[in-house]
């Protein structure tokens, strides 16, 4: 992935149970405070969402925009590209997860946003950063609680 940013955190469950939550897309709007809608698409192998559609509020940001998942075989990552957007030129992404002991994983979330509006690098990087960090501080608030 070209430049993005990386945030990580620990998560007192197993990589298994932080996977299916993260897979879990028709719930994202109960626990991720952007997500209006979420509806997955299409299907992939082992019955893994491929392709979601996510209609995004984050109040002066307001998008409406298709990711495209590959889900590695092992269960302990899943990546994503953009198909389409409203407002977004480019979106990479990927979860990592690696199991410190049993009962605590940590979670590595990139991200690389491109806009098609102009923006300042610095700019980028520091919404890049709050994304990540919120959306690690939420997938946690949800797999604990």
């Amino acid at each position: 992935m070209a430049e993005h940013t990386e945030r990580s955190i620990v998560i007192n469950a197993d990589p298994d149970d932080i996977m299916a939550v993260i897979a879990d897309f028709e719930h994202y709007p109960e626990w991720v405070s952007a997500a209006r809608e979420v509806q997955v698409t299409e299907y992939g192998a082992g019955n893994r969402p491929s392709e979601v559609r996510f209609v995004l509020d984050a109040g002066v940001l307001q998008d409406t925009y298709v990711l495209s998942y590959e889900w590695e075989a092992d269960g302990r990552a899943v990546s994503w590209r953009l198909v389409s957007s409203d407002l977004q030129r480019d979106q990479r992404g990927r979860y990592v997860l690696a199991q410190q002991v049993p009962g605590s994983t940590k979670v590595t979330y990139e991200l690389m946003v491109d806009l098609l509006v102009p923006m300042i690098g610095q700019l980028k990087r520091r919404a890049e950063k709050a994304i990540t960090e919120a959306a690690l501080n939420d997938l946690k608030k949800r797999v604990e609680g």
